[in-house]
């Protein structure tokens, strides 16, 4: 079996329902978080983000504080952002999980 070199993720993704904003450089756009780890974050912003993968940005959530990361992927309007390994990220995502997050169910159409 080939690796071709595709990077898979670590740890459980859970599903949210916040809202926050991403900084990229000078510029920060409204974003809904969509599901999240200790490792990363999947957001979906309203507006066009315009930074490349590899691109640093920050995360500020309310009941997350602020998250450093670097761009992993985005697309169609979502990004999805590994968070730095020597940021204070894994613990604010822990505490997150532990005292604010509730379920998300999914909302089905009528």
């Amino acid at each position: 079996m080939h690796n071709l070199n595709i990077i898979t993720r670590k740890a459980e993704r859970k599903p949210c329902r916040l809202f926050g904003k991403v900084r990229y450089l000078t510029k920060e756009v409204d974003a809904r978080i969509l599901n999240m780890s200790i490792s990363g974050i999947a957001l979906e912003v309203r507006s066009p983000l315009h930074a490349a993968s590899g691109s640093r940005v920050q995360i500020l959530a309310d009941d997350l504080g602020v998250l450093h990361g670097v761009i992993r992927w985005s697309h169609n309007g979502r990004v999805g952002i590994q968070f730095d390994p020597n940021s204070n990220a894994r613990a604010q995502v822990a505490s997150y999980f532990r005292f604010f997050h509730k379920e998300v169910k999914p909302v089905l159409a009528r």
